[in-house]
């Protein structure tokens, strides 16, 4: 992050640099040299440009330096296949959901460093993507009502996606979809949720989420 700025810094620097050079050019009738301090501006400001956009996007993501608890969930029953789920997160305001279903599912994104990145000794970051409630039964889970939210913020620029849709561009990046962890829901359960370099984890908090793991035959993915 703090090299990100760095060359933001630097990249504003050097565009008013650029900057102030056309204009003395210009002024000078020096049109050829105008001409080419403005495209040192211009490529100046671009990358100041993209370093900031970047900064911002890996300021939206969470550092990964083990395996951590990323999230914590309980649930109330409100009817039949129908839980109001509460999202605990260190350091952000509690969220609620309501979930349809018998179990419920996470999931998230990874963006890992790969050559030449890894030089910078940059930490693996994430972001929780989204909360879903899910049917044991597949017939249910065509037929039935299915309740998906988004746990990330919007953001004009994001590195996961970036990264995906235009990897040639992007040779350092290797962004993917963490395993998804799912569970089943139960009134009163409370699980915490674990996330290692590669997966999502769901771990029993309490005694009535370890009753529902213990009676529960989870469906197919």
């Amino acid at each position: 992050m703090n090299l990100l700025i760095a060359i933001a810094a630097a990249g504003a620097l050097l565009t008013l640099f650029f900057l102030a050079r056309t204009v003395s050019c210009t002024r000078r009738g020096r049109f050829l040299r105008a001409g080419g301090a403005g495209v040192g501006g211009i490529g100046s400001a671009a990358i100041a440009t993209a370093a900031v956009m970047l900064a911002l996007s890996l300021y939206s993501y969470e550092r990964l330096t083990a395996e951590q608890v990323v999230a914590r969930i309980a649930f109330t029953q409100l009817a039949p296949d129908a839980y109001q789920a509460r999202i605990m997160v260190d350091g952000r305001l509690d969220r609620l959901y309501e979930l349809h279903g018998e179990e419920w599912q996470m999931d998230a994104r990874l963006v890992t460093w790969k050559p030449p990145v890894t030089v910078l000794g940059l930490d693996p970051i994430y972001k929780l993507e989204r909360l879903s409630g899910r049917y044991t039964d597949i017939g249910r889970e065509r037929s039935e009502e299915r309740t998906v939210y988004d746990l990330s913020e919007a953001s004009a620029f994001d590195v996961w996606t970036v990264a995906r849709r235009f990897p040639a561009l992007t040779p350092g990046i290797d962004a993917y979809y963490g395993s998804g962890t799912y569970a089943p829901m139960a009134d009163g359960a409370r699980f915490e949720v674990s996330l290692s370099r590669d997966a999502l984890v769901a771990r029993p908090a309490n005694e009535a989420a370890r009753a529902a793991l213990g009676t529960w035959r989870p469906g197919s993915m």
